[in-house]
């Protein structure tokens, strides 16, 4: 039981952050990690998000990767960034110099 409540923190940790990206920016999975103090585990930030929508409502479209590419298979992601202002580029990145969060 006590393994399911860390894990649970962990989630929420990480959702938490998440939650502080403003609109019209976006965090790289790395950088999400790194703010939790788990500056190797981008790829855990990845697979919390993957499971966000049963925590509740969190702008998971603002984290890309490392560089600025958006989650395969989500086209929603684009379409959610585009109305907050982000430009998308053809090849599905962002452009991180101009977006990226400076947390």
């Amino acid at each position: 039981m006590k393994t399911k409540i860390l894990q649970e923190d962990l989630i929420y940790e990480i959702l938490s952050a998440v939650e502080e990206i403003p609109e019209g920016k976006v965090a790289t999975y790395g950088q999400i990690a790194r703010l939790t103090g788990r500056e190797k585990n981008a790829r855990l930030v990845g697979k919390v998000l993957s499971m966000a929508q049963y925590y509740g409502s969190y702008p998971c479209h603002r984290v890309v990767n490392h560089a600025g590419r958006l989650a395969p298979g989500w086209a929603e992601q684009r379409f959610l960034l585009e109305a907050e202002g982000v430009a998308v580029k053809d090849n599905n990145s962002v452009d991180l110099k101009k977006y990226q969060w400076n947390c």
